[in-house]
């Protein structure tokens, strides 16, 4: 090495916490232009009970569809139906275990919170009894500018789950773009960061190729969440007609 040069520090490997929405979509696209960091892979929860992301209720071929566009290897921790936080906790130790053995090298997991202080001490802390730490790269963002780029950077997303003690469930199924955001009541933080909605990612910036979806059946489940299912559109004009219409 020449005088007065110094060596570069390699990028800290990093797995995503996945969710398949928008946050998760933001802080990834941070960590995909942040030199210091390298992704290595996507990890989700999913139920195998309704073969679908847990809480926001996205099919897993859909969760699948976006992993094998983003070009990154997807591990799933599976749990079943009204799991308790120490099922949680097992079956999160378990695909720890698996991404260890996958990247001996990786201790980082990295999560797309925004302020919720007890929610990011609980991840700490489990993380911690697991000898790994946690990465928050929105952290303390504003989240109604974070909401406005999102749109502006071009990203596709549908609500996919919306708590209707805290919003009118007629916005499940809505995509989430500026006209939504208007229509948002003041209550209703712009990113849900209060478990307000939830949402499906299926294009933009970071995304090799849209995935063509629309809207199918809506279910209200435990007297309170309002569901819409989103369904895979295959290829073809018929296809991209549906997808037009119903999303």
């Amino acid at each position: 090495m020449a005088s007065g040069q110094t060596a570069r520090a390699l990028p800290q490997p990093a797995v995503v916490s996945w969710s398949g929405g928008k946050d998760s979509t933001l802080m990834l696209e941070r960590l995909l232009h942040d030199e210091r960091v390298e992704v290595r892979a996507l990890l989700t929860t999913v139920s195998t009970v309704y073969d679908r992301v847990s809480i926001h209720g996205v099919r897993r071929s859909i969760l699948r569809a976006q992993a094998a566009s983003l070009g990154l290897p997807l591990f799933e921790v599976a749990l079943g139906a009204h799991a308790s936080n120490e099922d949680y906790e097992a079956a999160f130790a378990r695909g720890v275990q698996q991404l260890e053995a996958a990247y001996p090298d990786t201790r980082c997991l990295a999560f797309g919170d925004l302020f919720l202080e007890d929610v990011r001490a609980y991840r700490e802390a489990m993380l911690a009894r697991l000898g790994w730490r946690g990465l928050y790269p929105l952290w303390g963002e504003e989240t109604g500018a974070l909401a406005r780029y999102f749109v502006q950077r071009g990203y596709e997303a549908t609500l996919t789950c919306v708590d209707t003690q805290q919003l009118d469930g007629a916005f499940a199924g809505r995509r989430y773009d500026d006209a939504l955001l208007d229509a948002l009541p003041a209550t209703v933080d712009p990113c849900g960061e209060r478990g307000e909605f939830h949402t499906c990612v299926t294009g933009g910036p970071i995304f090799d190729h849209p995935i063509a979806v629309a809207t199918g059946e809506r279910v209200l489940r435990d007297e309170r969440f309002q569901y819409c299912d989103l369904v895979e559109v295959p290829p073809g004009p018929a296809g991209r007609a549906a997808s037009g219409a119903g999303a």
